[in-house]
């Protein structure tokens, strides 16, 4: 099984002046086209090679799992995000944010703060976990709550591929810009979809 670069979910200028069409070429077209490059020649003659994405980041390690969780780490974000942002959500994920986090701001600022203390490069994850609460996590590198047996709802990418075109060094700028164009109902369907699994 080949594993190929998605479309983006919107047009590389969709999301500007928060994320520049520029800043897509490079992170869509060049850094997440290399990981499923990478991947795709690695899995060849292994046990991986007709797995789906999500199957190799839950069963590998080493080479292949940095490249496949890569590879999955960007397709989930690139759906998180809409040139057509709500203000907010609405519906059983706001009444979920307020349950677990008080607010939705009070979630914000405290998303904002995994995110830019994360050390290095990674990832910050609003997160579905198996008692069926939500919690904040972040991640290094690769690393996918999947491992954990906790469900991606949202994910801000926090290398610094994700940011330094358009914000330079100053990734708490970066994270705070994100809210202006979060996909509220991509990650409503991710939050029901959690729970239907969850309850399964």
């Amino acid at each position: 099984m080949k594993h190929s670069l998605p479309e983006l979910p919107f047009a590389k200028n969709a999301l500007e002046p928060h994320i520049s069409a520029e800043t897509l070429e490079y992170h869509w077209g060049k850094h997440h086209k290399a990981y499923l490059d990478k991947l795709n020649t690695l899995i060849q003659g292994t046990e991986y090679e007709q797995l789906p994405l999500e199957e190799i980041v839950l069963r590998s390690d080493g080479k292949i799992f940095n490249n496949a969780a890569q590879a999955w780490n960007h397709t989930f974000f690139w759906n998180c995000l809409t040139g057509d942002s709500k203000k907010s959500p609405d519906g059983p994920i706001l009444d979920a944010i307020k349950r677990d986090f008080g607010s939705l701001e009070d979630m914000k600022k405290k998303f904002q703060s995994i995110a830019v203390d994360q050390f290095g490069s990674g990832w910050a994850w609003l997160v579905r976990k198996r008692d069926g609460s939500l919690a904040l996590k972040s991640t290094s590198n690769a690393e996918n709550p999947l491992r954990d047996g906790d469900i991606p709802i949202f994910v801000c990418d926090v290398w610094e591929h994700a940011y330094y075109i358009d914000y330079r060094n100053d990734r708490a700028r970066f994270v705070q810009s994100i809210w202006n164009v979060v996909n509220w109902d991509f990650v409503q369907t991710t939050y029901e979809a959690a729970e239907r699994s969850q309850a399964a």
